[in-house]
């Protein structure tokens, strides 16, 4: 068997995935398809117009797994002047946004600051559970604020954050669903009221996709075309402004043709993969069998069509 071979193919598979992974979180990070999930996941834009939230309050460029800024004294005014995508401490490992970004919201008829952070999840079930990670995130965007958004005792000037989940493989119970996990008050005992801004400062957002023909509102509906791996790119373009009404912009449109396409070919290499890896299994199983190394060579070239070179590297 050629180990160099099958390495170099498994590392060939990993960066076309990796090249996907990037398309995806850049056109996630699109400000109109961001305008979407906060109006749908959101409370603070539920009355807004789509293209008003990407215009109005969506503040700067959305970075995309670029910067990376550690609350300490030497970087209290990068953080002040925008959101990093890694949050270090000098005790604690980095911690990787997907994508992050400030947006105001109008509120009362005065506007405040939210810290919003996206991230696209693959598999549902990564060893824990997923809404931990999330409210982890969630509490530490919380905690990167000190130094920055407020110093001392001035835990008042505390922004409210969100860490929304985009799950591309949930398991069948929770496809095509949007769950909130939030503070809430409630009275034990006694009837009193704290100004929800005060203790309103987090939330996590699961949205979990599914099939595109059982989406059950528009966001499930937008999300489920923009990262399908069945629909062209084509045809992705069309519904995005004829059902959705997004205007293609060329950036726009490159970003969804270029995702399309790395993910035709992370299949391709993925189905080429696993095809290799079958016959490497059948090569062991029939060594165990202690069948000549010939007549392997000979099945092999026979069941796979394969040319007498390519065989031998599996020998």
């Amino acid at each position: 068997m050629n180990t160099d071979t099958t390495i170099a193919k498994n590392i060939c598979v990993a960066d076309e995935k990796a090249s996907y992974d990037a398309a995806c979180k850049r056109l996630l990070s699109e400000k109109i398809i961001l305008a979407w999930i906060m109006k749908n996941c959101l409370e603070e834009y539920r009355d807004c117009d789509v293209e008003e939230i990407a215009e109005k309050y969506i503040e700067g460029t959305p970075q995309v797994g670029e910067v990376a800024v550690a609350p300490d004294e030497s970087n209290r005014v990068s953080m002040i002047q925008g959101a990093g995508n890694e949050d270090t401490s000098l005790t604690e490992e980095t911690v990787t946004y997907d994508i992050r970004f400030l947006a105001t919201a109008p509120v009362s008829g005065e506007l405040i600051r939210l810290m919003i952070n996206i991230e696209v999840q693959n598999d549902f079930y990564p060893g824990y559970p997923l809404i931990k990670r999330g409210i982890y995130y969630c509490s530490w965007m919380i905690s990167a604020q000190y130094g920055t958004e407020f110093t001392n005792s001035h835990y008042e000037n505390i922004k409210k954050v969100y860490s929304i989940w985009i799950c591309m493989n949930p398991p069948k119970s929770r496809e095509n669903s949007i769950t909130r996990y939030y503070i809430a008050e409630e009275n034990l005992v006694g009837s009193v009221k704290e100004r929800k801004s005060d203790y309103d400062l987090m939330a996590a957002v699961m949205i979990c996709l599914g099939k595109e023909g059982d989406s059950g509102t528009d966001l499930l509906k937008l999300l489920n075309v923009l990262l399908s791996t069945e629909t062209g790119s084509q045809d992705k373009c069309q519904i995005l402004e004829a059902d959705f009404h997004i205007r293609m912009t060329q950036t726009l449109e490159s970003e969804v043709s270029l995702m399309c396409n790395l993910s035709k070919s992370v299949e391709e290499k993925g189905i080429e993969k696993g095809r290799q890896e079958g016959i490497i299994a059948m090569v062991s199983a029939l060594k165990d069998l202690q069948i000549a190394d010939s007549i392997i060579l000979n099945k092999i070239q026979e069941k796979f069509h394969l040319a007498e070179e390519t065989a031998k590297m599996y020998l």
